[in-house]
């Protein structure tokens, strides 16, 4: 069996949950769900980043420990997770001593082997995205707003020698064409390293950051956050134990674009590289979610709690929706009409309204129990067809990370098994005594039924909670492999379907 390990970037302890997070871990939970699917050992891991200035400052403020604050975000977070049925393996938290002990280690190794040395600092840095900055980092002159306030110090402290794996990580990203997905980014990356980079600052004095990881070489200075955030990838995995070895190198981390550069594409490497460690194969990298072309966001009032959706939708309409309507790697807008747009089309309509027409025919017709196909005509040979053109496109679609077009396909069978359903008109077959008729009656319940099935394996990596209940009303349990799932039985004759059930509810009261 193949091991396959991925991860999500760890969220920050100082901030709530949002749609950016909830879609990372969705993404991430459907590529786990699929690879698992595919029969592949997966390991997921996804957690929460909680050291820092920012958790340090937000808890003075509230006159808590940074401690507290952590364990309600982690709640928080968690809470998410379960919301979403997010099927992680672990939930690592930077404050736990497995993750520390990991960073000491590997600090002490760099700083043995010459990779740290001291020296005094001046310049600019960001206390909103905890980084030293350049001028170069400016735009037209100015500061861009993601940085927040920037100020100008001079401090002693231990910088990691970044600038002489430069040219290393241009030949890597060169001659590994699968490093950074989409390749676009890369060129963004190349771009970033034409000009010299700077050495890494990786402490912050505790006179100025109590909250952190104490060096282990001087007790005097925590660890940059950076440096200790980005290790939860090999401490969550045991570095340093075999299970490690059983799952590294990580096949995929999923991070959002604007982590991209320069923690997960230079820092993160270089790291890496001088510790012996091997790379990440590929870093899947995501695009935000737009409200009218701009980034959601708290300060303009587009923000959106996901949590809210899901109480109100349920968990795999907002999956549904996330995965259908983002291209994998590109921005993508988010509004309440778009996602009501493909509720009541794509699930309530489409897949929901035809679940019900074959409980209730099934229950009418053949005393609610699914028949044998008894005769196969053109109608049948054409649905049939499509399937044959549409099972394995999709799952080489999956592989490829273009889910939404995957979807799109899944969808497109289902509206022809809508289509079938229309043209065989089981309701005037059932009006006649012919027996001809009859046998197209049963054959035509038999054929949309094990159509929706085969459907709706498809969408288990997405919905798993829809494919599961269709699946138990229709009868169907079965223990093969997804592979085998996804093929043409006779597994659904003679069992019993279920009540009549509303898959997918209008709600009560639309609105934001």
């Amino acid at each position: 069996m193949k091991s396959f390990y991925i991860t999500t970037a760890i969220d920050y302890a100082n901030g709530s949950p949002h749609v950016g997070h909830a879609y990372e871990k969705v993404l991430t939970d459907v590529v786990a769900r699929f690879r698992r699917l595919m029969g592949d050992d997966v390991y997921f891991l996804t957690g929460l980043d909680e050291h820092g200035q920012k958790v340090q400052q937000s808890a003075q403020k509230r006159g808590i420990e940074p401690i507290e604050l952590c364990d309600e975000a982690a709640e928080a977070f968690k809470g998410l997770c379960q919301s979403l049925d997010i099927s992680n393996d672990d939930f690592i938290r930077t404050t736990e001593e497995r993750h520390k002990d990991v960073v000491r280690t590997l600090l002490q190794k760099l700083y043995d082997e010459g990779e740290i040395y001291k020296s005094e600092y001046k310049g600019y840095y960001s206390a909103r995205a905890e980084q030293f900055l350049q001028e170069k980092d400016k735009v037209d002159g100015e500061w861009p707003e993601i940085f927040g306030e920037v100020t100008e110090i001079t401090e002693s402290n231990y910088f990691f020698k970044l600038s002489k794996y430069q040219d290393w990580l241009i030949e890597h990203i060169k001659t590994h064409d699968d490093f950074i997905f989409p390749r676009f980014r890369a060129k963004q990356v190349m771009e970033f390293l034409k000009e010299p980079i700077n050495d890494l600052c990786i402490s912050r004095p505790k006179e100025r950051l109590e909250w952190g990881i104490p060096l282990p070489f001087d007790e005097d200075f925590v660890a940059y956050v950076w440096f200790d955030a980005l290790i939860n990838y090999i401490s969550g995995v045991g570095y340093g134990t075999e299970e490690f070895d059983k799952y590294w190198p990580v096949d995929y981390h999923v991070i959002g674009k604007d982590i991209l550069l320069p923690p997960h594409s230079v820092y993160w490497p270089i790291m890496l590289k001088a510790c012996g460690i091997a790379l990440p194969k590929s870093l899947l990298v995501h695009g935000w979610w737009l409200s009218s072309g701009e980034k959601m966001s708290k300060s303009t009032g587009t923000a959106i709690n996901p949590l809210d959706m899901i109480d109100q939708f349920g968990t795999d309409a907002f999956r549904y929706f996330v995965i259908r309507e983002m291209n994998v790697g590109q921005d993508s807008n988010f509004s309440f009409e778009l996602f009501m747009s493909r509720y009541n089309s794509d699930l309530a309509n489409d897949l929901g309204n035809l679940l019900n027409r074959i409980l209730n025919m099934t229950a009418r017709y053949t005393e609610g129990q699914i028949p044998a196909c008894e005769t196969e005509g053109d109608l049948e040979k054409e649905l049939w067809t499509l399937w044959e053109n549409t099972g394995d496109k999709v799952i080489g679609l999956y592989e490829d990370f273009q889910f939404h077009t995957g979807l799109d396909k899944t969808f497109a069978f289902i509206s022809s098994i809508n289509r079938y359903v229309e043209q065989t008109a089981p309701w005037k077959l059932a009006k006649s005594e012919a027996e001809d008729d009859q046998k197209k009656l049963r054959t035509s319940l038999y054929v949309m039924a094990e159509a929706l099935r085969l459907a709706v394996g498809l969408l288990e990596p997405v919905t798993p909670g829809v494919t599961e209940k269709v699946y138990a009303l229709l009868g169907y349990e079965s223990s093969q492999t997804w592979k085998e799932r996804l093929q043409r039985s006779d597994a659904l004759t003679g069992r019993s379907v279920g009540e009549k059930t509303i898959l997918f509810p209008k709600p009560q009261a639309e609105g934001k």
